[in-house]
């Protein structure tokens, strides 16, 4: 057969839940439900590290964070690893091209692409004074120079006056085509009818949104209007002293207590996902027109999701549902599928192979196999077509939060949190309780898993340098830094 191409499109923080086909009562997407129903859509997909650049960093290595060594989000730290996502395919002949979102330092740090259209949205550390990169003859983010080609030097992805983390919603103030997920999509589509025919390719699409600002066009804003969405979760651990008064958080973490911005909040979000959902229409019928369509690998997926205000929590970092889940989708050819290990052909087969807990360090392996690639060793991730995923209870995440590190063991039907500055548990049994409404720690009947879920917590912690784990035990109050001295591999 011939080579297949790859097109792996990336989300910037999207919830695992927020899709039609997964049933989700709010938001439209049309061609993501359409592409699930003709691939895998994987329901218990996690980033164990939930901010994007450790969450990127297992994404382009395919490692888990003890070896890439990202526990938290610090900007600054250099990329160099010996493998990743892209180099691997450009090391196998694919003709390798990214539009939009790396995330990566320094910033035009191409990490094995041969060619990179870049937007990475506001980045606050690159904003300091001094740094040439965002006047208008130097910025070295594409899509900001072409703004401001069009727009004049002062223009930015910020003219709406919304902050880039921020619940708040304005319609985008510019031309729909001037929007960066339309221009994201316009540099992909120009790779295609530009790229070299006798080789294939590996395309990434990576979309700042639905990350804040939420500044969606009015088309899309408009789709949601006047309709009564669906609520938040609250449970009974919700931490109330976290919420302000008159619907202002205390921190950036927390989500709005007025009902109406809450409201608005799950507005400009879902608005920011239909607008990309179109977009991956117009790769997708693109694809088609260039007879792409069958040869091509597709794989959908986000570097973590957003609270978007349940148990009054915005934005991520944190190991609950809307935080750290997120959307897994694959589409492949069926030889491709075969290569992979994939044997089925009913939905009661396609429902075993994605049963499993999945994370974005399996993204890499996965697409290597389905390509045909062979998978470097320094991938700790697994095929998610093989039979490595059932052998693979849990998955261990963690990231720095709340005063110290939040850690926690997850499997396809429940979850055990520790936070280090404290040493305070929760435990949700997520096959009964999805939303996370109950924290179960000291229920009776779960009391043998959750020992078990400790323990398997310490083991994974014993070896850390934060010393976490002293004569077989948790230990709290710990300092904790968000990039590890050295790998677990490496001690």
């Amino acid at each position: 057969m011939n080579q297949p191409n790859v097109l792996l499109i990336i989300a910037d923080q999207w919830r695992g839940d927020c899709l039609g086909y997964e049933g989700h009562p709010d938001v439209k997407t049309p061609r993501l439900d359409q592409l699930c129903a003709e691939g895998f859509s994987f329901p218990h997909a996690y980033s164990a590290t939930p901010t994007c650049i450790p969450a990127r960093a297992a994404l382009y290595t395919g490692m888990a964070q003890e070896n890439h060594c990202r526990v938290g989000y610090q900007d600054g730290n250099r990329w160099d690893y010996e493998h990743t996502l892209a180099s691997t395919f450009a090391d196998a002949g694919y003709q390798c091209h990214c539009a939009g979102k790396l995330h990566v330092h320094p910033l035009r740090n191409s990490i094995g692409y041969h060619s990179v259209d870049l937007h990475d949205g506001y980045l606050h550390y690159y904003r300091k004074p001094g740094i040439s990169f965002w006047d208008h003859q130097n910025t070295a983010d594409d899509y900001l120079y072409w703004l401001r080609t069009r727009r004049g030097a002062q223009a930015d992805v910020i003219d709406t006056g919304i902050d880039c983390n921020s619940w708040v919603v304005r319609p985008w103030p510019y031309d729909e085509c001037e929007h960066p997920t339309r221009w994201v999509t316009d540099r992909a589509l120009d790779f295609l009818r530009r790229r070299d025919r006798d080789k294939p390719f590996f395309l990434t699409v990576s979309y700042v949104r639905p990350h804040p600002p939420f500044d969606a066009p009015e088309a899309f804003l408009s789709m949601y209007r006047g309709r009564d969405l669906t609520p938040p979760v609250y449970g009974d651990w919700d931490d109330p002293d976290a919420i302000g008064i008159g619907g202002y958080a205390v921190d950036a973490d927390t989500g709005p207590l007025d009902c109406d911005q809450r409201t608005e909040a799950q507005r400009g979000y879902y608005a920011a996902m239909t607008q990309i959902d179109y977009e991956i229409g117009r790769l997708r019928d693109t694809m088609f027109e260039h007879g792409l369509s069958d040869n091509t690998i597709i794989l959908f997926v986000s570097d973590h999701g957003e609270l978007l205000c349940d148990h009054h929590l915005f934005r991520k970092s944190l190991p609950f549902e809307g935080s750290a889940r997120v959307p897994l989708i694959v589409r492949a050819p069926g030889d491709c599928l075969a290569r992979a290990g994939y044997t089925g052909q009913s939905r009661t087969d396609k429902a075993a192979v994605t049963a499993h807990v999945a994370e974005l360090r399996d993204v890499m392996p996965t697409l290597l196999a389905l390509a045909g690639v062979d998978i470097p060793d320094t991938v700790d991730g697994v095929n998610l077509f093989s039979e490595a995923p059932a052998e693979r209870e849990l998955i261990h995440g963690e990231h720095l939060a709340a005063g110290g590190s939040v850690q926690f063991m997850v499997s396809d039907h429940d979850k055990y949190v520790w936070y280090s500055s404290d040493g305070h548990e929760l435990y949700f049994d997520l096959a009964k309780d999805p939303g996370e409404t109950h924290n179960a720690i000291a229920d009776a009947e779960y009391a043998e898993r959750i020992a078990y879920l400790r323990g398997a917590q310490t083991e994974a912690l014993a070896w850390r340098e934060e010393g976490f784990v002293e004569n077989g035990v948790l230990v709290a109050g710990r300092p904790c830094r968000p990039v590890l001295e050295k790998a677990r591999r490496d001690r």
